[in-house]
């Protein structure tokens, strides 16, 4: 009994609120005529039918009622949810908001008709005034429609990510600088691939137009730094054809990331997982990128050598797994006067990389995505995410030690991104 009233209070307040945001819709279109009042006020409750399917969607699907929906499916249709629930907060706040002036104004007017009584002279200015015209706007009709626009920036705001943002790749071109670098490895061409999650992409024409942006940059050798799907192996099957065509003269190297492993659903067995984990090994093994897990790679150069050092998932923040063994990975790479680590998570520089190998000189990691939102100017660049990683998106430097976190190439959760875009990273290798 206790449940169905509490359940019965929930919907009530629901109700209300939708109610309650819709008089700011209401001030807001009072003096239209015609469609466009007809149109804005019908389309509310539209908007507020698609939340209850949306939530409904959402809910079945979760509980297994509709059976597995595709990612991309269950991604659009949760960010339409969350964009229309912003936009009725929105509109509750600006109502709250035009509710308290007008109070605020009617107790102030109140008092002071007690403290004071108008004089002959006064009533006279006042009714010799002109009356307020009909183009004059009052406070609480300007409140509603800033609230009206305001409330439809987060719709708008998530539509443009998806459609523009998700697929806007950018090519970010960075010279690092190493004391130790052989003469034969001067100018050396890296390009960088992180994040893909190909569970997420919608659109196969701009992915293989991504490709082709690195491919373009003529890379000597090409690394990727984990999430290559989002959970199953079978995520990347209709993109191998693609990914199969990023190659370099010098090879393609490859590392897992955090959900690479599949640790985020529920499987029927510890050998389904583990299959899953194999297939995921072997997709790259299809496209012609060598994994390296817990392993190192040298590269060579007229007899010079470049030690590229591969790890699976050490994350030192939140419940990340710590699956890699950098001390296994590092052992037999001494000889080697510069090393290059393949490691997801940008929590691993300073947690280990920093404090037991001084000799890495250059860390490559993704796994931030720079939350697929933010700013990001040439002088100014902000996220949600730096309050959690201080190493979240661009190049980081402490001695000689250098960590590269790229923003990723694709995105999970939200399918698009607004502010922070997709990244392809191309490092020229100098001696300092």
């Amino acid at each position: 009994m206790n449940r169905i009233v509490i359940l019965l209070l929930v919907v009530a307040s629901v109700i209300f609120l939708d109610w309650y945001a819709y008089q700011t819709i209401k001030v807001a279109v009072q003096n239209w005529t015609g469609v466009g009042r007809l149109v804005v006020q019908r389309g509310y409750w539209v908007l507020s039918a698609l939340l209850i399917v949306f939530l409904a969607l959402i809910t079945l699907t979760r509980v297994g009622v509709l059976g597995q929906a595709s990612e991309i499916t269950r991604n659009i249709v949760a960010t339409a949810f969350f964009g229309i629930l912003l936009t009725k907060i929105f509109l509750v706040l600006f109502s709250a908001i035009s509710d308290v002036w007008r109070v605020t104004q009617y107790a102030f007017e109140m008092v002071q008709g007690w403290i004071s009584t108008p004089t002959k002279a006064a009533t006279d200015v006042a009714e010799a005034t002109p009356a307020a015209t009909d183009n004059t706007i009052t406070r609480s009709e300007f409140l509603a429609k800033t609230g009206a626009v305001v409330s439809a920036m987060p719709l708008v705001t998530m539509g443009y990510g998806i459609l523009s943002g998700a697929h806007d790749y950018r090519v970010h071109r960075q010279k690092i600088y190493l004391p130790n670098l052989p003469k034969e490895f001067h100018g050396l061409r890296v390009g960088q691939l992180s994040d893909i999650h190909s569970g997420s992409f919608f659109n196969k024409t701009a992915v293989k137009g991504g490709v082709e942006m690195l491919l373009n940059e003529k890379p000597d050798v090409i690394f990727f730094t984990g999430d290559l799907v989002n959970n199953y192996a079978k995520e990347v099957e209709d993109y191998i054809r693609i990914f199969d065509k990023v190659k370099a003269p010098l090879g393609v190297y490859s590392v897992l990331g955090n959900h690479d492993y599949s640790d985020y659903v529920a499987w029927d067995s510890a050998e389904a997982k583990r299959r899953n984990l194999q297939d995921l090994m072997h997709a790259h093994k299809l496209m012609g990128w060598h994994l390296l897990n817990d392993e190192h790679i040298f590269l060579e150069q007229n007899k010079e050598k470049l030690a590229v050092i591969g790890i699976q998932n050490w994350g030192a923040k939140g419940n990340f797994p710590k699956y890699g063994n950098l001390h296994k990975a590092h052992a037999g790479t001494e000889e080697a006067p510069v090393k290059l680590l393949l490691s997801h998570d940008p929590s691993h520089w300073d947690a280990q990389v920093r404090k037991e190998f001084k000799d890495i000189d250059l860390m490559m990691a993704g796994h931030t995505h720079g939350m697929q939102f933010g700013i990001e100017t040439e002088f100014f660049k902000w996220s949600p995410v730096q309050y959690m990683y201080k190493q979240w998106a661009g190049l980081y430097t402490e001695g000689n030690q250098h960590l590269y976190v790229n923003r990723g190439f694709g995105y999970l959760g939200f399918p698009g991104r607004i502010g922070i875009l997709p990244e392809i990273t191309v490092f020229e290798l100098c001696k300092a």
